[in-house]
């Protein structure tokens, strides 16, 4: 029997979404690895699934039925190139790989490019949802021919997650039919690398949409002097309002969470230091060279790195300065906990740990009681809100930027739409960019939209305030800094760049532009100072 399409790669995401594809009605599923038992012990433990298992890359090419589709789940890099270069040699004009790795947008153009020449069709396609994403609905975004598009979209889309509502309006097949229940979660992004581009700024924005969670919880712990089980109820509220969404849900379940065998928060017994799989740094990377100001973004790129910085943290802890407010415990928790971070950053978890035990009772320190703290708990809130607005707007006009340089067709509306359920960054927020960017008068960027100006109208006083309070008590919040930044640097009519450029040309002469009249200019500033037009 034939397979209608290949999984390649059988870790936990390939087997996960090999697993949906073998639910799906009438499909069968072949699988490889070159790890040949990991792919028959999938076949072992899911019998109900009736994969094929193949043994080496012209197994496969025989059991596909044509036009084949195999479908990458392998790491990104070397082991990518590897196995598209097995197909090459196997497949046939007319047939499709797809990968569905976390490619860097441009080696999936490079491979697109030198597979051309075979006829062979290849695809990106972001995926995003995690492994519970791959097996139960994933979004998917996918870059590619609108030919390759139309013969991958019945495999895919029973295979995505569903959002409720009407379909996206660019969608022929479904556009205004009547309202239907729910639409999937997968669309046609744009020639070659769009798709790997837009997953791309999607992690960007669910880098920088974490960094100011973990900034808010912070300034509620450590500024207002709430435990973690209190904020992971003001979390659930939020989760409840304009907030609303995966991230914020599950952060209340984090801080909720009670470690079994200390007794102890969950969070606390955590060490200190993020990982990153570098979609982040990607985001930051490409926005620098696109010219679009990620600011953002970057810092929770920089905060992750900060976090990892074993050597450079445990010297920072002998700085100079009032030490913080801190976690519970009181003033000397305070500084145990400091000293238990410390520890851990440096590769001393073990006897971190050890020095935190005593802290087993939850008891705050001081903080603003009554109206006063349920307003600095609204404050951050409304910060929180705005820095997320902001991300968005950061990350959507990085797209829309790389579009007109890739020559990508790119349906921003329609893109929110299939993030809207199965990925990490699904959020109530994503239905405001929907109603934003579909309609016949769309806006150049969301900064333009009224519900993005409304927030900002509301919150900024929030964000000020918010950022203040961090810096009185020493508190890191690179994520609300830098948007403040941000924004305060959007709303100015003059800010610091003309002096710089100024200086660029006293010193290299790299010319400027005058506000009182056009052209470019330079001033003979090693001679007499007089000013030529170029």
């Amino acid at each position: 029997m034939e397979a209608d399409v290949a999984v390649i790669g059988t870790g936990v995401m390939g087997s996960n979404l090999a697993r949906n594809f073998a639910r799906q009605p009438g499909r069968r599923v072949a699988i490889y690895d070159r790890d040949v038992t990991r792919a028959r012990k999938l076949a072992e433990d899911f019998p109900d699934a009736e994969f094929i298992v193949v043994s080496d890359p012209s197994d496969l090419a025989d059991r596909l039925a044509g036009p084949r589709v195999a479908i990458l789940m392998v790491n990104a890099g070397p082991a990518t190139d590897s196995a598209i270069a097995d197909l090459a040699e196997v497949f046939a004009p007319g047939d499709i790989i797809v990968d569905g790795g976390n490619s860097h947008f441009q080696d999936t153009i490079a491979r697109g490019r030198r597979l051309a020449a075979t006829g062979i069709e290849f695809c990106g396609v972001g995926i995003s949802g995690g492994e519970a994403g791959a097996l139960h609905g994933a979004s998917l975004m996918v870059g590619g021919t609108s030919a390759a598009w139309q013969r991958l979209r019945p495999l895919l889309e029973p295979v995505a997650a569903r959002a409720e509502g009407m379909a996206p309006a660019d969608d022929p097949a479904t556009a205004h039919d009547a309202a239907p229940a729910s639409y999937p979660c997968v669309g046609h992004i744009g020639e070659d690398g769009a798709g790997h581009f837009v997953k791309m700024v999607h992690n960007g924005i669910e880098y920088a949409d974490m960094q100011l969670i973990a900034e808010a919880f912070t300034l509620l712990r450590d500024g207002l002097g709430m435990p973690p089980r209190e904020i992971a109820e003001v979390f659930a509220e939020w989760n409840d309002g304009e907030l609303e969404s995966y991230l914020v849900e599950i952060t209340a379940e984090v801080l909720a969470h009670v470690d079994e065998t200390t007794g102890r928060a969950f969070v606390d017994i955590v060490a200190d230091s993020a990982q990153a799989k570098g979609t982040g740094a990607w985001t930051a990377q490409s926005g620098l060279g696109l010219g679009v100001p990620v600011p953002t973004i970057a810092e929770a790129v920089f905060s992750r790195s900060l976090s990892a910085a074993a050597d450079l943290r445990a010297e920072g802890l002998g700085l100079d300065g009032p030490v913080p407010s801190t976690p519970p415990g009181g003033a000397a928790a305070a500084g145990d906990a400091a000293a238990t971070r410390g520890a851990a950053a440096a590769g001393g978890a073990a006897s971190a740990a050890g020095n935190a035990a005593s802290a087993a009772e939850e008891s705050a320190p001081s903080s603003p009681g009554g109206d006063e703290r349920r307003d600095r708990i609204d404050e951050v809130r409304r910060a929180l809100l705005l820095g997320k607005v902001m991300a968005y707007v950061q990350g959507f006009h990085e797209i829309s930027v790389a579009a007109r340089e890739y020559g990508w067709e790119i349906d921003l509306g329609g893109l929110a739409s299939i993030w809207r359920a199965g990925c990490i960054i699904r959020a109530r927020l994503l239905d405001r960019v929907i109603e934003a960017f579909d309609t016949e008068s769309a806006p150049p960027t969301l900064l333009a939209d009224a519900y993005v100006r409304d927030v900002a109208g509301r919150c900024q006083a929030a964000l000020r305030s918010t950022v203040m309070l961090a810096i009185e008590k020493g508190i890191a919040v690179p994520g609300l800094a830098s948007t403040l930044s941000y924004y305060d640097g959007l709303r100015a009519s003059a800010g610091s760049a003309a002096l710089i450029q100024a200086q660029r040309d006293r010193f290299g002469s790299h010319t400027y532009e005058r506000t009182d009249r056009k052209g470019t200019f330079h001033t003979l500033w090693s001679t007499d100072r007089s000013e030529i037009e170029l």
